[in-house]
């Protein structure tokens, strides 16, 4: 009968498909713990940038996550690179950030970039300009490259060394 817990915990498991979800979160979570220590290592200021952009990777597969990580690491360089440069000739406001954004939304199709790295580069660029900070600009703006691209390597690195099982019509991106 519907409704009833055994046919519940049934519909459960068909969903959760068991095995592979164990893997997967065991995998992201070791990824996300080693991407901590690397930037600590680093003796990076702000290291949770670091395991943030580890579970955004680790969420597609290995051929995904290449090609998005190019994008990414791009992006990232791009929004940081724009967002040190402007603050160090332009005091930060709204009007400053606006027009930055759809600057950086200008430059990235003609890098041959793609929506991808100007999310990532748009997000390096809010952190960079509107967060106050006692540090100079350009350091604010490497600690921001450096941490997003400790996280995307330790992906990188993971999904090469301990790739997920393909799953029949996963849509694993």
């Amino acid at each position: 009968m519907p409704g009833e817990p055994s046919s519940i915990l049934a519909s459960a498991h068909i969903r959760w498909k068991g095995w592979p979800v164990v893997v997967h979160s065991t995998r992201t979570a070791i990824a996300a713990v080693a991407s901590v220590l690397v930037a600590r290592l680093f003796r990076l200021p702000e290291i949770y940038w670091a395991p943030v952009t580890t579970l955004v990777i680790t969420q597609s597969s290995l051929g995904a996550a290449l090609t998005v990580s190019r994008q990414r690491f791009a992006g990232t360089a791009l929004g940081a690179l724009l967002a040190a440069l402007v603050a160090t000739y332009f005091k930060s406001n709204l009007l400053v950030f606006g027009g930055c954004v759809l600057l950086l939304g200008l430059l990235c199709p003609l890098a041959h970039f793609d929506r991808s790295a100007y999310r990532f580069g748009g997000v390096s660029l809010a952190i960079v300009l509107l967060i106050p900070r006692t540090a100079p600009v350009w350091i604010i703006a490497f600690h921001r490259f450096s941490e997003v691209s400790i996280g995307i390597a330790v992906a990188l690195l993971f999904a090469t060394a301990w790739p997920e099982e393909a799953e029949a019509g996963s849509k694993n991106q």
